[in-house]
C-alpha cells in the first residue's frame, strides 16, 4: 500500500524542519578572472580555510561568515569563477539559504546579484542573499548598511562584514529571531539614534547599533519596504520569510520525490495529499512555527476556473462535484495558516 506513505513522508519532514533549520548553509561569490573554469568547494570545517588558495583578506571574510549565530552554520559553499554571470549560474546548481559576494564587491555586482536571487526566488528556488547598500525593495535581499565595524583592532566595511551577518542569519533557529542579538565579536559601530535606526529599519535596512553597552542587531528586516499585492507587513520579517521558504521547498520537494507522476489524479488521491500537507504544516505547528489554525483543501476558485475553460457547465454542479471533477494532471489545494513571528515589540504599562 504505497500511496498513504506520502504522509509519512510529509510527517517526517515536518519533524525535522527545527534541526534543518537551526543550521543553514552560507554561499561565498569570489570572482577571479584569471580562473579558467568556475569550481565550487563545500567547506565543512572552518579549519579548511587556511588550505585554499585565496587571499588572507578572504580567508578571514570566510572566517567571519562561519561564526554563525545561536547555532553553527552548517557548512559553506564557496564558488569561484572568471565571472559573476558564469559564479551566479553555478549558484542555481547548489543547495544553500545565504549568499554573499566578495568582501570588496563593488556596487554594481552587488545589484547583479540581487537581480539573479530575485529571479531564483521566481522560480522556485527560495534563496536569500546579504549584500552591502543595497536597497532592493525584495524579501529575498538583505541590504546591510553598518559601516566601521570594530573587532578589536580590525575596522571593517560593511562589504567586509556581509560574511558574518550572512553566517549569523544562517545560525538562527526558525522558531527565534536576530533581533536584537548580540554581536560578542564586534567592540564597536558608530553611534546612531533611535529615531536614526527606525528611519533605517523603515528603510529596508539591517543595521547593527550599539546600545551603551554592546553591539546588537537593531531589527532583523530584509530589503522589503513596498507591501501590498499579495505582502504584508510581515514580509519584512527574515523569520517569517525563512518559514515561508521551508514550507514551500518542503512541499515542493516532498511532492517531486513521492507524488507526481506516481498516482492517478482522481479525488482520492487528491485528498490523501490534501491530508498529507495538513499533516505537514500541523507538525511545523507543534514546533512553534505555525499558530493554531490550520486548514488544507481543494482550491474550490482554481477549480472551477479550469472546469469552466475546458467547457464544463459548472453552474448547476454541487460544490463536492466541483472538487470530484477530473482536472486531468492538474491538483490545485490551498492552504491557510499563519507563521509565528518572535516577541520583538513589548509595551509595559506601570500604574503607581
Amino acid at each position: 500500500m504505497g500511496l498513504p506513505n506520502i504522509i509519512i513522508n510529509f510527517k517526517s519532514t515536518a519533524a525535522t524542519a527545527i534541526q534543518r533549520g537551526e543550521r543553514g548553509i552560507v554561499c561565498v561569490l569570489l570572482v577571479d578572472s584569471e580562473l579558467d573554469a568556475t569550481t565550487i568547494t563545500k567547506i565543512e570545517s572552518v579549519t579548511e580555510i587556511d588550505s585554499l588558495t585565496l587571499t588572507t583578506d578572504e580567508k578571514n571574510y570566510l572566517k567571519r561568515g562561519w561564526i554563525g549565530g545561536i547555532n553553527p552554520i552548517k557548512y559553506m559553499q564557496l564558488i569561484l569563477a572568471d565571472t559573476l554571470a558564469h559564479g551566479l549560474n553555478a549558484a542555481q546548481t547548489i543547495k544553500f539559504d545565504y549568499l554573499v559576494g566578495a568582501p570588496d564587491i563593488i556596487a554594481a555586482d552587488a545589484t547583479d546579484i540581487a537581480t539573479a536571487i530575485k529571479t531564483m526566488r521566481s522560480n522556485g528556488i527560495k534563496v536569500k542573499a546579504v549584500l552591502p547598500n543595497t536597497a532592493s525593495d525584495d524579501e529575498g535581499i538583505i541590504n546591510f548598511t553598518t559601516d566601521d565595524i570594530v573587532c578589536g583592532t580590525n575596522t571593517y566595511s560593511t562589504e567586509e562584514f556581509c560574511s558574518r551577518i550572512a553566517g549569523l542569519l544562517a545560525g538562527t533557529p526558525l522558531q527565534q529571531s536576530a533581533t536584537f542579538y548580540t554581536l560578542s565579536d564586534v567592540d564597536d559601530v558608530p553611534k546612531k539614534t533611535k529615531a536614526q535606526l527606525d528611519a533605517a529599519i523603515n528603510a529596508g535596512k539591517f543595521e547593527i547599533f550599539n546600545d551603551g553597552e554592546k553591539v546588537k542587531v537593531a531589527r532583523a528586516v530584509n530589503s522589503l519596504t513596498t507591501i501590498g499585492t499579495g505582502k504584508s507587513a510581515d514580509w519584512k520579517s527574515i523569520k517569517i520569510i525563512d518559514i515561508m521558504d521551508l514550507i514551500y521547498m518542503d512541499i515542493k520537494r516532498t511532492c517531486e520525490d513521492y507524488y507526481i507522476g506516481r498516482y492517478p489524479n482522481n479525488y482520492d488521491n487528491k485528498c490523501i495529499l490534501i491530508t498529507a500537507i495538513q499533516a505537514y504544516l500541523e507538525g511545523l505547528r507543534q514546533e512553534e512555527l505555525l499558530d493554531t489554525y490550520i486548514h488544507t483543501e481543494i482550491d474550490l476558485e482554481s477549480q472551477t476556473t479550469y472546469l469552466r475553460g475546458i467547457g464544463v457547465d459548472v453552474d448547476d454542479m454541487t460544490e463536492q462535484e466541483i472538487k470530484e471533477a477530473n482536472t486531468s494532471t492538474y491538483v490545485w489545494i490551498l492552504a491557510t495558516y499563519h507563521i509565528l513571528n518572535a516577541i520583538e515589540d513589548i509595551t509595559v504599562n506601570f500604574y503607581i
